[in-house]
């Protein structure tokens, strides 16, 4: 769909597909190797591109569950959300776990069911189930003509028009596009009569019983547009786009220590939402992916950093383009650009000039697996510790290391095993170290408040395991302070603003 919505928008000519097919050309968010390899989306991706009088700055997310983490980070960044369903499938569990993030953050949420060009089912079942399940009004803003073999293209309820289509080749051009008026007699010529009479019921019963579409209900988050059709044909993709642009929330006030920042207020702010490393191996790179929230950014303004307090030139800032960047002058409330990170930057890092100010920051999500990592090639060292640090900051994995002094091995702590894999091959690809993964047998990683003089007032903790975390941010957001059951007593409840003590548990806590 991502890969669509660029091709018609102009900002590519030839539409690739996210398939490990050797002989097709890749996504164009797809850049890195393992996700060229193995046909999936690892990491969140950038691309602007400038479509009629728009600039759009589209986060392709994974939709894969064990980069959840990537994409919840991503979704801060985010002023509207496109949630992709296959029609067969409708709702699946990564989706309502999503969902719940974008309704937590009142994100506008836009709805296209996707793959129509194959059997799937009943489009009022669809809706139906988003109503049901996440409690959300749908409005319908085209709706599909056949299904399958026998889906000719969709009714526009915005023009009134029916859009028929003409496949192209693997779906790599722009379809040919038919627009016929709803009362032209020629639809009678052009679609089997038994379609059009179908075609005709579904429409009398979607605008009798539907609802009607309120903007309103939308920026909120209450209420969904409804588009249907298939990214592989490009079948609807242009509709979906131009409808989107007209009914979607532009850039608007953001939360901070200073109360709500509006778009227009002068001074420039902004905050980090993801690091990457390596987008350009010959340069060994790091960028820093900031969402503008105020003001105007400039190449070579100084700004201060709201973490360390200290000032930070802003030089050979960059626009994004999946792994292809260039330079920029300057951006603007909505935009994203990439910085040079030299290490200076961490995710939820505020950015600001004027008056000092601070976003909200960024949660991780509790880890559910571990493994120590392991480098098997001790002429390695040097190669190996640098790429545990950067994918540390990165925040492709998290990464702690065992209290015990004598375990120096980095401790991965991860949402789901693909994680792992992930971070052996970027290892591997990217560092020239071949490492060994040793699963470790708990389950669940908590922050203990008071820090390390707690622990030890507790004394010794059964089924559990004591491990440092290094992340540099001494007010980490992190879940709540959790009671642990510690011989009998309880640690007792304290502030978590005080030194990180993660204690990983191989079961759940006395809550």
């Amino acid at each position: 769909m991502t890969e669509k919505l660029l091709l018609y928008g102009g900002a590519i000519h030839e539409a690739g597909a996210v398939k490990a097919r050797r002989a097709q050309r890749h996504a164009t968010s797809d850049w890195m190797a393992m996700e060229q390899q193995r046909g999936i989306s690892i990491t969140s991706t950038v691309l602007q591109f400038n479509y009629h009088d728009y600039y759009i700055n589209l986060l392709d997310t994974p939709g894969h569950q064990d980069f959840s983490e990537d994409t919840y980070r991503t979704l801060a960044a985010a002023d509207n959300a496109v949630m992709l369903e296959d029609a067969a499938k409708g709702l699946e569990p990564q989706t309502r776990k999503l969902f719940e993030v974008c309704r937590m953050r009142g994100i506008p949420i836009f709805t296209f069911f996707n793959k129509l060009d194959r059997p799937g089912r009943d489009p009022f079942e669809l809706m139906d189930e988003i109503e049901s399940e996440l409690g959300l009004q749908t409005y319908a803003v085209n709706w599909p003509i056949g299904m399958g073999d026998r889906f000719k293209g969709v009714f526009d309820r915005r023009t009134r028009q029916i859009h028929l289509f003409e496949r192209s080749k693997h779906g790599s051009r722009e379809a040919i596009d038919t627009a016929v008026d709803l009362g032209d007699p020629r639809i009678e010529e052009l679609l089997d009569q038994d379609l059009y009479y179908q075609f005709k019921e579904e429409l009398e019963l979607l605008e009798g019983a539907g609802s009607e579409l309120d903007l309103a209900l939308v920026h909120a988050g209450k209420m969904t547009p409804v588009f249907f059709g298939s990214a592989m044909t490009n079948f609807g993709v242009e509709l979906f786009l131009d409808a989107f642009l007209d009914y979607a929330l532009k850039p608007g006030a953001r939360r901070s220590t200073q109360g709500e920042i509006d778009p227009t207020y002068p001074d420039f702010s902004g905050f980090v939402f993801k690091l990457q490393a390596n987008m350009d191996p010959k340069h060994r790179d790091r960028v820093a992916f900031v969402r503008v929230c105020s003001g105007k950014f400039e190449k070579d303004m100084v700004v201060s950093h709201a973490r360390s307090g200290k000032t930070v030139r802003l030089s050979h800032p960059q626009k994004l383009f999946g792994q292809g960047r260039e330079s920029l002058d300057e951006a603007y409330p909505g935009d994203v650009i990439g910085l040079n990170n030299p290490g200076v930057f961490a995710i939820g890092d505020t950015i600001y000039s004027g008056q000092k100010l601070e976003y909200e920051g960024i949660p991780a999500f509790s880890p559910e697996i571990f493994a120590y990592l392991k480098n098997p090639n001790p002429s390695k060292f040097k190669q190996f510790q640098k790429g545990v640090n950067e994918l540390r900051e990165e925040g492709a994995v998290q990464i702690m290391f065992s209290a015990d002094d004598l375990r120096r091995e980095p401790i991965l702590a991860a949402v789901g095993q693909l994680q792992f894999e992930v971070v052996q091959f970027r290892m591997q690809s990217e560092y020239n170290v071949e490492t060994q993964i040793e699963l470790l047998p708990y389950s669940v990683a908590r922050w203990v408040g008071g820090g390390w003089d707690a622990l030890k007032k507790v004394g010794r903790l059964f089924n559990t395991v004591t491990v440092k975390d290094r992340l540099r941010s001494p007010r980490p957001a992190v879940p709540q302070p959790v009671e642990l059951s510690a011989g009998g007593r309880r640690i007792p409840r304290t502030s978590a603003k005080s030194t990180i003590a993660p204690v990983v548990s191989g079961q759940e806590p006395t809550p």
